[in-house]
């Protein structure tokens, strides 16, 4: 089961009617509202523009064939988000890459567009490029278990893994956001 989301469209069921009739309307009314959010946690996950487009294409793909596979008894967004989920975790896999494939410069901090955007914005950008720069794994937990609210057992059931790798991967990452952002932890007195 999927954990709550928050965000949420209410999809009427004669769309999802007319969707499971097969009617194209229906179906690219159904992309439209979904395309945001499906390729923005594509690109959470997976980092890069073109992989999260692709994970956008393959969900709505997957969408298109496995809609009659829907039960309205859960959210829609909930159900697509977890085909979302699988296939940028399945990219990932495929990508292959390891922890010690990624090497970031803890001094090469972005900064030149950053400054020059509201302060809000400038933080947002810094994070997102900071994001970018940890290994798939840890970016991928650190994205599931903070934005999307996946507990650390079902981050563990997603990607194949034991749930002290989820724990190990989402503390490490911590420290790594840390120190990309240059944010000081307090010392405890």
């Amino acid at each position: 089961m999927s954990p709550p989301s928050s965000f949420a469209i209410d999809v009427p069921d004669s769309l999802l009617a007319r969707a499971r009739r097969g009617e194209a309307a229906a179906f690219e009314q159904l992309y439209r509202w979904f395309e945001r959010p499906v390729y923005t946690l594509a690109l959470r996950l997976t980092g890069q523009r073109e992989e999260a487009q692709e994970v956008l294409q393959d969900t709505m793909l997957k969408l298109f064939d496995r809609l009659a596979e829907f039960r309205s008894e859960s959210p829609f967004w909930g159900w697509l988000r977890q085909i979302a989920v699988n296939e940028a975790l399945m990219r990932l896999r495929r990508r292959g890459r390891n922890e010690s494939d990624q090497e970031y410069d803890e001094e090469d901090l972005p900064g030149s567009e950053a400054t020059l955007l509201p302060p809000r914005a400038a933080d947002a950008a810094l994070l997102t490029e900071a994001l970018t720069r940890l290994p798939d794994n840890t970016r991928s937990v650190l994205w599931l278990y903070h934005a999307e609210g996946y507990t650390h057992e079902e981050i563990a059931t997603q990607m194949g893994k034991t749930v002290s790798f989820s724990k190990s991967q989402l503390a490490r990452g911590t420290r790594k956001l840390r120190a990309l952002l240059d944010i000081e932890v307090p010392a405890h007195a």
